[in-house]
């Protein structure tokens, strides 16, 4: 039954198979245990960090700012005007140094397509610092 075939002269051999039914439940169970146990040892160090108010870092110099009001409105640093002359402008001042950051601030209200554009705009004449000006959660719900 578990010894093998019979042999010449009605000796049988041991099986030399390895059964390896037991080795994969007992890997098995340690894949599970490890499973179960590693989420838990990802937490980090609890820490008290000290609360400070931010103070904004100072700038050698004003960063361009680009406003979207709600009616769609341009504003290049509080000039009206349009997308035409908002590139105009912006490739003026790109002349000077396109290293200069430019900030956009849009109204919540502004569809995404325009402000999508006038991103590409400010991208297209040379600037590279984009930023997007936004007010925190908290601010808009007090």
């Amino acid at each position: 039954m578990g010894m093998g075939p019979i042999k010449r002269g009605g000796k049988r051999s041991p099986v030399a198979e390895i059964n390896v039914t037991p080795l994969v439940d007992v890997m098995l169970v340690l894949l599970i245990i490890f499973m179960v146990t590693a989420p838990m040892m990802t937490q980090g160090v609890d820490v008290d960090l000290p609360e400070t108010t931010p103070v904004p870092l100072r700038q050698q110099e004003q960063p361009i700012v680009v406003t979207i009001n709600a009616k769609g409105e341009i504003f290049i640093n509080n000039i009206k005007g349009d997308r035409a002359l908002l590139r105009q402008q912006l490739g003026n001042l790109a002349q000077t140094g396109k290293d200069k950051p430019i900030f956009l601030k849009a109204d919540r209200r502004v569809p995404y397509g325009l402000v999508v554009a006038v991103m590409a705009d400010i991208k297209e004449v040379g600037f590279d610092k984009l930023g997007m000006i936004t007010r925190p959660e908290d601010e808009g719900k007090s």
